[in-house]
């Protein structure tokens, strides 16, 4: 570097492969983003919200197997997980909103831990929320949490916590940011973001480089500031012409911005944020390629490689926690609601359906928020559409029927 009107000068050479190369024109290398930063790109906020507002909103049911199925559990004081699943999870929080942070929680700081409150018969009663909580292995390959608020240290045993995290380490405690471990790629996006921001804050004109016999430093910083005013003046009235004194030169520093193609550069940060979380470009937003034709596709992609495998894990460590190992009682997200698609083609689905012997009448209803209807509780089929159990039976005939004339 060098300075105007000093005794001494020094210079400092500094390549483009050089870490600090970027910061001698006040920008930051890309993998230093913070997560509240790479939050704030469209593309991530978009995912994190979807998947997390998905998953909170999709119904959530508690289960009995039996020997012949599974059967729905009602909520009763004897079944205080039910209304606690479904409706609220403790006092101040309902399951929607604890889900929809919990979600949050795993795709932004990669881990998310509940602690499970018991009453005097063991069955759980509440879910608490324990943002930050550490995690360690002790000798008998059991797990021991941490957590610490208002100055009080408390410890819990792995068996009382519900623990969802995005990936875990090979020493399977410690885990893994999906936003950490892509801060590289998706820092690019946000160094792209505010290198767009500088030049649209200048009037949409990039930095120059004003060169020319200035005679010390105060007047080269004199004419940079009389080129700077120039420039933002001609940029708000709209012009197109900039007088430069003679024997100076005005030269863009750096690359233009069609040049360093910004617009591409968003358009594939929103790819990159669609492969960090699984997410078809169309939940995010980008329609670029999305067709009427395709749109149920896309839904079906949806649920079979992205929103299946968080509700496996989350209904996984929630019968294990729970209920615990080998019991008969389960919980089951409800995924009908996101795969019915549109109202043509549910209907046929559920016509299909009860004539084959598969749902009841009310079963379908159910599915669209009806209230049931008497005598729809019976299994049909296609033919004289029969209950089942008079499947094969030979139908009385009616009165007058295959009589001789008189």
């Amino acid at each position: 570097m060098w300075g105007f009107g000093r005794k001494e000068e020094r210079s400092v050479t500094v390549t483009a492969a050089d870490p600090r190369f970027l910061e001698v024109f006040g920008l930051k290398l890309p993998g230093n983003a913070s997560t509240d930063e790479m939050l704030g790109l469209p593309a991530v906020w978009a995912a994190v919200n979807f998947l997390s507002g998905t998953i909170a909103g999709l119904p959530l049911h508690v289960y009995d197997k039996t020997a012949t199925g599974k059967k729905r559990v009602k909520a009763t004081k004897a079944n205080p997980v039910v209304s606690m699943l479904h409706d609220a999870v403790n006092d101040g929080l309902t399951s929607f909103q604890w889900r929809y942070n919990l979600m949050t929680a795993v795709l932004t700081e990669g881990r998310a831990v509940t602690y499970i409150e018991r009453d005097d018969a063991g069955r759980p009663i509440n879910l608490f929320p324990l943002p930050r909580a550490t995690v360690e292995m002790m000798a008998n390959g059991r797990r021991r949490y941490t957590h610490k608020a208002n100055g009080v240290t408390r410890t819990y045993d792995e068996a009382d916590i519900l623990d969802v995290p995005f990936m875990l380490r090979m020493d399977q405690v410690t885990h893994l940011s999906p936003l950490r471990q892509c801060a590289t790629a998706l820092g690019k996006a946000v160094r792209a973001n505010e290198y767009g921001a500088r030049i649209f804050a200048n009037g949409g004109l990039p930095a120059f480089a004003l060169t020319g016999p200035f005679n010390s430093g105060a007047s080269a910083r004199r004419a940079a500031d009389d080129v700077a005013t120039a420039t933002k003046e001609a940029a708000q009235k709209g012009g197109t012409v900039l007088a430069i004194p003679a024997g100076h030169d005005l030269k863009p520093l750096g690359s233009e911005p069609d040049k360093m193609q910004l617009v591409e550069t968003q358009r594939f940060a929103v790819e990159e944020v669609a492969r960090v979380y699984g997410l078809p470009p169309t939940f995010l937003q980008d329609l670029s390629r999305a067709t009427f034709s395709n749109s149920e596709q896309q839904d079906l992609h949806l649920v079979k490689h992205t929103v299946k495998r968080w509700l496996e894990q989350l209904e996984a460590e929630m019968n294990l926690k729970l209920f615990g190992r080998g019991a008969t009682r389960i919980v089951e997200f409800n995924l009908d609601g996101i795969l019915r698609g549109d109202y043509r083609t549910r209907m046929e689905g559920n016509a299909r359906a009860i004539q084959t012997g598969q749902i009841t009448p009310n079963e379908a209803r159910a599915l669209d928020n009806r209230e049931p209807l008497e005598g729809g509780d019976q299994l049909l089929i296609q033919g004289a559409t029969v209950p089942l159990t008079q499947a094969g039976q030979v139908q009385p005939q009616a009165q007058g029927d295959n009589q001789d004339a008189p």
